[in-house]
C-alpha cells in the first residue's frame, strides 16, 4: 500500500469538496437506474454514495424513507422514529428528505433541536431507552451518515426497534423496495415539505445531548474519573458529537479538553489520509496526525469518526492504539471491574479481529463468541444482556451498563473513548501500557490486511467457498488446525474462508465494492513469519479460487 507523500498534512484548497456542487448535483442529477452502481445497495452500514456519482441524490433518499415506511407498517413499527444526522454536507438535505416523507406518512419522529447533530450511539440509546419495558408501540430511528467517508459521501442506515443495524433479510428487503420507487421518486412519492413538517404535532423535538450524558453514569465509572483528575483531550473529528462534551463536563466534572471545536462540510482541518483523501477515520495514524502530535498534553485522549460510533484511542506511551489492542485491553479490563455483571455474559467479537482476545477471554474464564464481519451480529446478544462486550477490528465497540442491562445495540465510540479515560483512572495506568503487559501474558500479535485482485466471478466463488476446497494439512509451517466458512458463535456464513493455525490465521472476504479480496493475516511469531502468512494466505486461495 503506496502512502501518498502528503498523508498526514492538511489539505490544500484545492483538494477540498465543493459543497454548493454536492449540494446541486444531490437535487438535479438523477439516478440510471440500469446501472447497479446508481442504484440503492444496502451493505454493512446502510446505503452510501455520493451526488456527484448520482449514488446519493433525493431519488435515493426519498424511496429509502419511503421504503421505511412501507417496512414500519408491515412489521407493525407504530411508535416514535428516531432522526438523526451527522455533519457531512450532503447530511442536511437527506434530512430535509428523509423528514419531508415520513412526516407525510404520520410518522412521529423525534428530531434535535436547532438542526442540532446526532451520533449514531445516540439515536441507539434513544431507541433502546424508549423501548425499555414496551411489548407494543415501539420506536425506530435513522442516521443520515456515511461514517467515515470522504466529505463527498453520503449515507444513510435504519436501526429497527432492536437499535442495532438492521439485520440482513430486513436491508435487503428495505433495498428491493426503494428500487421499486427509485424511477419515479422525485415525481411519486408523496411528501410535504420540511418547512411543514417541522410544524406537525407528529414532529417533536428531543434532547438527545441530555438523554445521553444523564446516563453516562449507569454504564461508566464517571466519579472515578473526576476523583483521578486526569486531563482527557477529545478531537471529535468535526463530527456530530461535538456539543456533547461540554455537558460531560458541567454534569460530571471532568477534566476534558476538546482540541477542535471546527464543524466544516469540507473537513478542512483533517490531515489527508493514506491515499491523499479526507476521511474522518479515528482508526487511521494519518487523519489522527493532530491527536498523535498531543499525546504528551494528555494522560489520555480520543477521536471518533463523524457519527462517532467508531473510537481511536491515543495514550501518551505508544500514540494511536491499533483497535485490535485497545479490545483486547478494554475486554480484560471490563470483565474485572464490573462487579455486578454475572458468569454468564460472553465477549463477542468478528471473524477478523485479533487472537489476543481469544486468549484474553479464555484467561478470564469466559465464553468467546465469533461471528462475520458486521456489528448487526452482536445485536441480539447485546439487547438480551447474554453479550458484554462486542467489538469489531473496524474500531466498533459497546458494551452492557454497569448492573449487566443493555446500554447500546450500536457501535458507540464515546463510549469506548470515556472507558480509556475510566481505565487509567482506575489502574493508573494509560491502556497502551495495560497492553504491553497483555502481551507479557499472551503474546505479541502481529496483524495486518491487504488487498488482492478478484474478477466479480472469483469474488463469488470466495463468498461461497467451503472448507473441502483447501487441499493442504499445513499453512505457513504449522499443521491447520481449523477451516471455518461458517461462524463458531453463530454459525452464520462468513462470506469467506479463515484458516486457523496453533500461532496464525488468515481470513478472505471478497470486497462488495471494489475488484479485489481482503486478506486479513496475524501470527504471533513475528512480523517475518506474518509475511510468510499474507503470501501463503493469497496462494491458497488463488488455489481455491482455481487462479
Amino acid at each position: 500500500m503506496a502512502i501518498h507523500p502528503l498523508a498526514g498534512t492538511r489539505p490544500t484548497a484545492t483538494m477540498l469538496a465543493n459543497i454548493p456542487e454536492l449540494i446541486t448535483a444531490y437535487f438535479d442529477a438523477r439516478p440510471d437506474t440500469d446501472d447497479p452502481a446508481q442504484r440503492v445497495a444496502f451493505g454493512t452500514s446502510g446505503h452510501r454514495g455520493s451526488s456527484l456519482k448520482r449514488s446519493f441524490n433525493e431519488a435515493h433518499i426519498l424511496a429509502i424513507a419511503y421504503s421505511i415506511c412501507v417496512h414500519r407498517k408491515r412489521h407493525g413499527v407504530n411508535g416514535p422514529l428516531f432522526l438523526g444526522m451527522d455533519t457531512h454536507a450532503l447530511s442536511v438535505p437527506a434530512f430535509g428528505s428523509v423528514l419531508e416523507v415520513l412526516a407525510n406518512n404520520h410518522v412521529d419522529i423525534m428530531i434535535a433541536p436547532n438542526n442540532g447533530y446526532t451520533p449514531t450511539p445516540a439515536v441507539s440509546h434513544a431507541i433502546l431507552t424508549y423501548n425499555r419495558g414496551r411489548t407494543t408501540g415501539l420506536a425506530d430511528g435513522i442516521v443520515i451518515t456515511p461514517s467515515h467517508n470522504p466529505p463527498e459521501d453520503g449515507g444513510i442506515k435504519y436501526n429497527p426497534p432492536h437499535g442495532g443495524p438492521s439485520e440482513t433479510a430486513l436491508s435487503h428487503a428495505i433495498e428491493a423496495t426503494a428500487n421499486e420507487f427509485l424511477p419515479c421518486a422525485t415525481d411519486e412519492i408523496g411528501r410535504i415539505t420540511a418547512e411543514q413538517a417541522r410544524k406537525l404535532s407528529t414532529t417533536h423535538l428531543h434532547d438527545y445531548v441530555s438523554a445521553y450524558v444523564a446516563d453516562l453514569a449507569n454504564v461508566l465509572d464517571m466519579d472515578a474519573i473526576r476523583a483521578a483528575g486526569i486531563r482527557i483531550g477529545i478531537d471529535p473529528l468535526g463530527g456530530a458529537g461535538v456539543d456533547y462534551w461540554d455537558p460531560v463536563v458541567e454534569r460530571y466534572g471532568l477534566n476534558i479538553e476538546v482540541v477542535n471545536r471546527e464543524v466544516d462540510a469540507t473537513f478542512r482541518f483533517m490531515p489527508l489520509d493514506w491515499d491523499g483523501r479526507i476521511r474522518m477515520d479515528c482508526s487511521s495514524p494519518h487523519a489522527m496526525a493532530n491527536l498523535i502530535a498531543m499525546r504528551q498534553d494528555y494522560d489520555v485522549a480520543f477521536g471518533n469518526d463523524a457519527d462517532h460510533d467508531r473510537h481511536g484511542i491515543v495514550t501518551p506511551s505508544v500514540g494511536l492504539m491499533n483497535p485490535n489492542h485497545y479490545l483486547a485491553v478494554a475486554i480484560d479490563y471490563l470483565f474485572t471491574h464490573r462487579a455486578q455483571w454475572s458468569a454468564a455474559p460472553a465477549v463477542g467479537k468478528t471473524m477478523v479481529s485479533s487472537s489476543l482476545i481469544d486468549r484474553v477471554v479464555a484467561a478470564r474464564g469466559r465464553t468467546l463468541m465469533e461471528v462475520p464481519v458486521g456489528f448487526k451480529w452482536f445485536v441480539a446478544g447485546l439487547h438480551a444482556g447474554k453479550l458484554g462486550f462486542a467489538g469489531e477490528e473496524s474500531a466498533g465497540a459497546s458494551f452492557l451498563r454497569r448492573d449487566g442491562s443493555v446500554w447500546t445495540t450500536d457501535k458507540d465510540g464515546m463510549l469506548l473513548g470515556l472507558l480509556a479515560a475510566e481505565i487509567r483512572a482506575v489502574t493508573g495506568k494509560d491502556p497502551g501500557k495495560l497492553y504491553e503487559e497483555l502481551t507479557q501474558q499472551h503474546g505479541t500479535p502481529y496483524y495486518a490486511r491487504t488487498d488482492a485482485p478478484a474478477t466479480r466471478e472469483q469474488k463469488a466463488r470466495l463468498g461461497k467457498v467451503k472448507p473441502q476446497q483447501v487441499h493442504r494439512a499445513t499453512f505457513a509451517g504449522e499443521k491447520i488446525e481449523r477451516i471455518l466458512t461458517n461462524a463458531p458463535g453463530d454459525d452464520n456464513p462468513l462470506g469467506g474462508i479463515k484458516v486457523m493455525t496453533k500461532n496464525a490465521w488468515f481470513a478472505a472476504r471478497p470486497s462488495g465494492t471494489e475488484d479485489v479480496y481482503k486478506i486479513y493475516a496475524e501470527s504471533f511469531l513475528g512480523p517475518e513469519h506474518l509475511q510468510r502468512v499474507q503470501w501463503e494466505a493469497q496462494a491458497l486461495v488463488d488455489e481455491v479460487l482455481g487462479a
